[in-house]
């Protein structure tokens, strides 16, 4: 059930993104360390989370600043049109990859992990003409939804339930020769993924992206990298290093190898509070009982 927002959230969302985006990663940085330093919790995901990926201590601050900075830059995403949000990305690598399957006629489907500003994906690929089709779920804040919604529904953009019945969207987009956006590394709900290992350590992850690379003749990498003081963002579409082929399961094994191979370009940006192990303390105790 979503809970209440503060009825000033939206207001404040509206107030900000008037701001420069560099301001707003100024203000996203100092958010970003209060919050590590004022909250054990995050505090302790986020530097476990970096410990079992093999990142060295001295990168907490920087990802805690990073991840301040991706929560604000939603308000220039949210609150501009589309032109004006995807007008911040700077230089797009790779999106010859995009115009070669869409001139083959196949369907495509766009992996972007939690890394850099991944919102920006898909509208990009929308703006540039491309029907694209993303999973959805409500926000826990309600009084955000009309807000985060009216930043993500936009021309050519369409939104999927995050239930059956948008997985089942999703299959026929990709099977209509269209686009499908998903978030990878998502923690799947309980029944519903696989442990299988992330940066050398096993983590709950899903089944549906390795299910939707079946239906997909192509597969592209997608991260958007957020450049040094607030110039915007550098855009890439990549074919997967190594071919995402087999059965469902060596076909998720294989999706974790690529997000770990884009992390590894920019492991700041990663939301490393963002718990991708959840779970594997009690999962490891029930396995010894």
């Amino acid at each position: 059930m979503a809970q209440r927002a503060p009825q000033f959230l939206p207001w404040l969302f509206r107030l900000l993104g008037r701001c420069s985006l560099a301001t707003l990663h100024r203000l996203g940085a100092l958010a970003g360390w209060l919050v590590y330093a004022a909250s054990p919790r995050y505090r302790c995901h986020l530097r476990d989370n970096l410990a079992q990926a093999g990142f060295p201590p001295e990168l907490r601050g920087a990802a805690a600043a990073e991840a301040g900075k991706q929560m604000l830059e939603l308000a220039r995403i949210w609150t501009k049109s589309q032109e004006e949000a995807v007008a911040q990305v700077r230089e797009v690598r790779g999106w010859a990859n995009v115009e070669a399957a869409q001139k083959a006629g196949h369907g495509i489907l766009l992996l972007t992990p939690h890394l850099g500003c991944f919102e920006i994906a898909a509208q990009y690929y929308a703006a540039r003409g491309g029907e694209i089709a993303v999973l959805y779920r409500p926000p826990k804040w309600a009084g955000l939804q009309r807000l985060i919604e009216n930043g993500r529904q936009r021309a050519r953009l369409r939104l999927a339930p995050a239930d059956l019945s948008g997985v089942r969207t999703l299959m026929k987009t990709l099977k209509r020769g269209q686009t499908v956006g998903l978030l990878p590394d998502q923690t799947p709900k309980k029944g519903e993924g696989v442990w299988l290992d992330f940066f050398g350590h096993p983590a709950y992850t899903m089944t549906l992206a390795a299910r939707l690379s079946e239906l997909a003749p192509v597969v592209l990498m997608v991260c958007c990298e957020r450049l040094p003081a607030g110039a915007g963002f550098r855009l890439h579409f990549a074919p997967p290093q190594a071919p995402i082929e087999g059965e469902t399961l060596a076909r998720a094994a294989a999706i974790n190898r690529e997000i770990e191979t884009l992390i590894r370009r920019a492991p700041a940006q990663y939301l490393w509070g963002y718990h991708r192990y959840k779970g594997r303390q009690e999962a490891v105790k029930r396995e010894r009982v």
